[in-house]
């Protein structure tokens, strides 16, 4: 399995400049079309009902990336370093937007997912590369040790201040156009949202098209792989939620905010060479980019699922 996955490195995505320009031009649309759905006052229910909210957050920024680089580990024997820093980068996410639309069929807390998903998305500019940086430099250490494999140096600064310029200045401009053009906000927030699930969409196709027969070799694996994963997330938030007493809307609502990840998000800026210098990565992090690129279709599917049984089962 490990020696078929390696196939998946030599894969590149090569957009070239002007195919990079109309990437980030996606980028930060997208990011402008969630931005829009982020309201301040948002923020201030956090001081009058902080619990489930502080819950979220912890489990979407520290226990979902911690799950992520155990399960990483116990996978080693079988995978190849870039599908484990795939799973880690995915990990690393906010949490998307259409886990809202889930947590909704779920009859779960609505304003509860809807405020996780924003601030998730909102302090996405400085965590997600925190924590790609943090897990993935430490996953690497630890397979370093036991496998005779060069160390890979994940170039932090550099990360972080392409990630603040691409997310951090659309989803501002955003949140103040959201405040002070409430009403032309309502009017262009839904199909902003329709317009940037089909762009994701038209991505994954564009990242996989020059290589559908390596995806065909390997997509059992790819499979198994996100399967497990977003199995790993969803009970990471059912049972962090769980443990923590939440009320039972709570958890169907937090179950599906940790287990729905913007996996949209880490496969742009994978895209982007300023983010993943080739040069660093040796041109070879093919890996990430179909875990990326199936999560984005497979979470769907499983959220879906749980919708289905948080409906039926009312006990919980």
């Amino acid at each position: 399995m490990k020696e078929q996955l390696e196939s998946l490195n030599s894969v590149t995505i090569n957009f070239g400049e002007s195919g990079m320009m109309i990437v980030n031009i996606i980028l930060a649309f997208v990011m402008f079309g969630v931005a829009l759905g982020i309201k301040l006052d948002t923020f201030r229910e956090i001081i009058r009902s902080p619990k489930s909210v502080v819950v979220g957050m912890m489990l979407q920024w520290f226990a979902l990336p911690a799950v992520t680089f155990a399960t990483a580990l116990l996978l080693s024997p079988f995978i190849t370093p870039m599908i484990a820093l795939g799973m880690i980068l995915v990990a690393s996410c906010p949490g998307g937007n259409i886990s809202n639309f889930i947590s909704s069929l779920s009859r779960g807390n609505i304003e509860l997912s809807v405020s996780i998903t924003a601030i998730t998305t909102a302090m996405s500019p400085i965590i997600t590369p925190i924590n790609f940086f943090f897990w993935g430099s430490l996953y690497n250490h630890c397979i370093t040790i036991h496998n005779d494999i060069p160390m890979l140096v994940i170039p932090f600064l550099p990360m972080l201040e392409q990630i603040l310029l691409l997310l951090g200045l659309p989803i501002a401009a955003g949140i103040i156009f959201a405040k002070y053009f409430p009403s032309l906000t309502k009017k262009i927030s839904k199909p902003a949202r329709s317009i940037s699930v089909l762009l994701f969409m038209c991505m994954i196709v564009a990242s996989v098209a020059q290589n559908f027969q390596v995806i065909l070799d390997n997509i059992i694996y790819v499979f198994f792989i996100v399967l497990l994963h977003n199995a790993a997330a969803l009970g990471t938030g059912y049972f962090g939620a769980k443990f923590a007493g939440l009320p039972r809307n709570d958890v169907k609502s937090l179950t599906i905010e940790v287990g729905i990840q913007n996996s949209g998000l880490g496969l742009i800026l994978l895209f982007n060479p300023a983010i993943f210098p080739p040069e660093v990565w040796h041109g070879h992090y093919g890996g990430m980019i179909f875990i990326a690129a199936w999560w984005g279709i497979w979470h769907m599917v499983s959220g879906l699922g749980i919708a289905y049984h948080f409906r039926r089962d009312s006990a919980l």
